[in-house]
């Protein structure tokens, strides 16, 4: 190996990180605090308002704080439905082993389905006669999928996602799925569909993972064990599927993800410049916390993990006043999802969202409630009243996104 290729896996290594993320963006925080940030200023008298109302929506939603982890199955049981409970999972297998491979498969298409929908489309769910928009709408569409074997290659295994069924999905089905029309739209469908079909290009790539014929339920055989770390489950998605996703951002054409460049983000050798957040891949991890732990394998050191940096969170900070933009004139425009001021907006959201679970955790009297159910309780659905009451449920900017960050 070249010195430059030892150089730039170190740097990646290093971008894997959540104290990588936690590191930087807190450095981010400390110097738009001192009043060095071209785009936004921190007022702390706020923070204590904004953890106010999540705690006090926290207690209306879990009164007696008995409150589950930030996770894609809360959307899976939208509408108070416990969906898992009406499949038969014996289908996938005797044991606890097929079937956390199958919720494995679930979830890990189904986070990847789930980015902003936008405001005019919804799912009516057959059955019920519900209907839901947003990230609701989307797993209950993703959960239907899966149980219509849409994503599988097998008639026989329908409950299973298999790298050739990934493959033969077309934008049609997909959108016949999604329940997409001209009179209801949905943003990033075409992105979506891509994503998927990358997923299906690294299961393939890594038989030694994922197994034949590349399902993502061989997590479960890779990382199983009484326990596991939460960050070793985000590491080896980091390490298996960072090339699935779109962005153009490589070291040594070593694919970071999730990460963006910032000129003021410290670091050392090549990782410099680098403002790393993974926020998908960390919403998967979150959400494959349970199937590991339905299956008996504890989960530890949960803390490890970072809040995640997509418009909920931001948002909340930016309508409760804790940022503020310096140029109220910027909220207008519109911007991608590399521009430094969406940078620096997710970076500080990721540190700031640290100090505002443990005020939060104060005002509940729960000082050992960990993040993830601090964000469920939480900072996400405060987010969403806050931009229902301000904006009919639009995020306070507006981002060009192909539906795989945001």
């Amino acid at each position: 190996m070249t010195t430059i290729d030892t150089e730039a896996a170190a740097a990646v290594d290093t971008l894997h990180t959540t104290a990588a993320i936690r590191e930087r963006a807190q450095f981010l925080l400390q110097r738009a605090r001192a009043g060095e940030s071209t785009w936004f200023h921190v007022d702390d008298d706020a923070l204590p308002v904004a953890a106010g109302e999540v705690a006090t929506l926290t207690r209306d939603r879990y009164p007696d704080l008995d409150i589950p982890y930030h996770s894609r199955w809360r959307h899976l049981e939208a509408g108070g439905i416990d969906r898992k409970a009406e499949i038969d999972w014996a289908s996938t297998g005797s044991d606890a082993a097929s079937r956390a491979r199958s919720m494995i498969d679930l979830t890990v298409v189904s986070v990847l389905l789930d980015a902003g929908a936008g405001p005019d489309w919804q799912y009516a769910e057959p059955g019920t006669g519900l209907r839901f928009g947003r990230s609701e709408g989307l797993g209950v569409a993703s959960w239907h999928a899966f149980c219509g074997g849409l994503f599988s290659s097998d008639p026989a295994q329908p409950l299973q996602v298999d790298a050739t069924g990934l493959r033969a999905l077309d934008a049609g089905r997909l959108a016949d799925a999604f329940q997409v029309r001209a009179d209801n739209p949905v943003v990033g469908l075409d992105g979506r569909l891509q994503l998927l079909h990358r997923l299906a290009d690294a299961l393939v790539a890594q038989p030694e993972v994922f197994g034949v014929p590349g399902r993502p339920g061989g997590l479960f055989d890779v990382l199983a064990g009484p326990s596991v770390a939460a960050h070793d489950i985000l590491t080896r998605l980091l390490t298996s599927l960072s090339g699935i996703w779109p962005a153009d951002n490589t070291i040594d054409g070593r694919p970071l993800g999730d990460c963006w460049r910032h000129p003021a983000v410290p670091g050392p050798g090549l990782s410099e410049g680098w403002m790393p957040f993974h926020k998908l891949s960390q919403w998967l991890t979150y959400s494959l916390l349970e199937p590991f732990e339905w299956a008996g394998v504890a989960v530890t050191d949960l803390g490890a993990l970072t809040g995640l940096p997509e418009y909920r969170n931001g948002g909340l900070l930016l309508d409760s006043g804790v940022l503020q933009l310096r140029d109220p004139t910027l909220a207008s425009q519109t911007w991608a999802v590399g521009d430094e001021l969406v940078v620096e907006w997710r970076a500080l959201t990721v540190a700031l969202l640290d100090e505002l679970a443990d005020l939060v955790c104060e005002r509940l009297g729960a000082p050992q409630l960990p993040l993830a159910c601090v964000l469920e309780g939480g900072t996400w659905a405060t987010g969403r009243a806050l931009a229902q009451r301000l904006r009919a449920g639009r995020p306070p900017l507006s981002i060009v996104s192909d539906g795989t960050v945001f």
